[in-house]
């Protein structure tokens, strides 16, 4: 039996108070819609339906390059029973259709295939269900003597004695195909939403000989829906803890869990320390015994073993040598390449250079579009004058240089190797190999000199 999935994604999100569509706000850096289209994936569909509606556009636009994606469009919008019945045309009837919703993020694959294996029965349906101690909000799940599913009934709808009932309805189900037009058409819009159902297909089905087959997650947190920034931040910390728990066990030391942050993928090796208030986005690597101290933002980057990267950093788009040594107070912009044993100080800024093994830019100082070789010193306050204004230009340190305080460099120049450079220069010029180069006023002293004083005002 083949599968098709079809995703809701075409609630207004009025309790996020955002221009943004709901399921294009991020949770660990990817959209909520994103999450539940990457393990619908997984589970290698025939169709993959998206029903839309507020914020269409922008949702299309979001996932334009997945070609994966049938974009279906509920207008208006009549309930979930109504958007089901939208992607009918897009379904065949021998497929069993997986209902999944854009703003469940967490859903995990190893639960939606214990559903599938469930509704693989003949004249059954799969259906995930929880038990919470306080279930106001959910839809009730209704059972009969036996202990068989026969409703879903809608919290507005339900009576005191249905209201008291603790399992509820996550909307995640598997439906037939062969009988889902038919179910689908014999629903109506009598209840106090006046809207068209999904869950009343249970009830239908029940009157056909379907057996309701339910299934609890592992975790509530799977099943739970953002309908509100509040919703979205205690998901947030609920995948952060997750992502810990996992990076901790294959050896990383993470010093506060409730403290940490990725956004995206990560690879790592071991004896890895990670401090509190570390953000890390895109997709990162990091090698053996590296310790990232506190406050630190690291996006789409490589930091080889034994780096060490100080407190409050950034690094975007960059590669970083083994052995290295980072800030505190760094910036390293993106296409930057560090080789091993190199060091780059506190507040120093680097953007599009590559800087050779053991070489070192202490501090205070800005490195831009610039090579520099291996065993370079470049003291504090150096400037590489990279922007004439319209154009930018490289700036080469050849090996062994040795640039001193509050130099610059304006480029285009070349510091040739093993050269130093005094102190205060300004350098316009290439510079021969092992020399000393010094472009500074001729310090002069007078005698006698009366510093000036306030004149009285009175």
């Amino acid at each position: 039996m083949s599968l098709s999935v079809v995703i809701l994604a075409a609630g207004k999100g009025t309790r996020m108070k955002s221009a943004k569509a709901k399921v294009l706000h991020e949770l660990a850096g990817k959209p909520l819609l994103g999450h539940v289209i990457d393990v619908a994936k997984k589970l290698s569909p025939e169709k993959c339906c998206v029903v839309y509606g507020h914020g269409g556009e922008q949702l299309q636009q979001a996932f334009a390059d997945d070609q994966q994606l049938t974009w279906i469009e509920q207008k208006p919008q009549l309930g979930t029973g109504h958007a089901v019945q939208q992607t009918l045309d897009s379904i065949e009837g021998s497929d069993a259709v997986l209902v999944l919703y854009g703003d469940v993020p967490l859903i995990r694959q190893p639960t939606l295939e214990r559903l599938l294996q469930l509704a693989e029965k003949p004249e059954t349906l799969a259906l995930l269900t929880a038990k919470l101690e306080d279930p106001a909000g959910y839809g009730r799940i209704i059972r009969n003597d036996s202990g068989q599913v026969t409703a879903i009934v809608e919290e507005k709808d339900a009576t005191a004695e249905q209201k008291a009932v603790n399992e509820i309805n996550t909307g995640i189900m598997v439906l037939p195909g062969r009988k889902l037009r038919e179910w689908l058409e014999r629903i109506n819009n009598s209840n106090a939403q006046g809207e068209y159902y999904l869950t009343d297909i249970i009830e239908l089905a029940v009157k056909d000989g379907f057996k309701v087959l339910p299934l609890h997650p592992e975790v509530f947190e799977e099943t739970m829906g953002v309908n509100s920034r509040q919703q979205l931040a205690e998901l947030e910390r609920f995948q952060q803890r997750q992502i810990a728990e996992q990076l901790m066990a294959q050896g990383v030391t993470i010093k506060d869990p409730s403290r940490f942050d990725l956004r995206g993928e990560i690879e790592v090796g071991r004896d890895i320390v990670i401090d509190v208030g570390v953000v890390l986005t895109g997709k990162i690597k990091i090698g053996d015994n590296v310790t990232i101290e506190p406050f630190c933002v690291i996006k789409d980057s490589e930091i080889a073993e034994n780096a060490s990267i100080h407190s409050h950093s950034v690094l975007e788009h960059c590669r970083i040598g083994k052995n290295s040594s980072i800030g505190p107070f760094a910036r390293l912009r993106p296409d930057t390449q560090l080789a091993e044993d190199t060091k780059i100080g506190n507040f120093v800024e680097v953007k599009k250079s590559n800087i050779g093994s053991g070489s070192k830019v202490n501090h205070l100082s800005y490195i831009g579009d610039t090579e520099i070789g291996q065993n370079v010193n470049v003291g504090a306050g150096t400037i590489t004058c990279n922007y004439d204004g319209a154009n930018k230009h490289r700036t080469i340190i050849e090996d062994g240089a040795f640039i001193g305080s509050d130099t610059q460099l304006v480029a285009p120049v070349k510091v040739g190797r093993n050269s130093t450079i005094g102190a205060g220069s300004t350098v316009t010029k290439d510079t021969p190999e092992g020399g000393l180069t010094l472009s500074r006023a001729k310090q002069s002293h007078i005698d006698n000199w009366q510093r000036p004083v306030k004149k009285n005002k009175s």
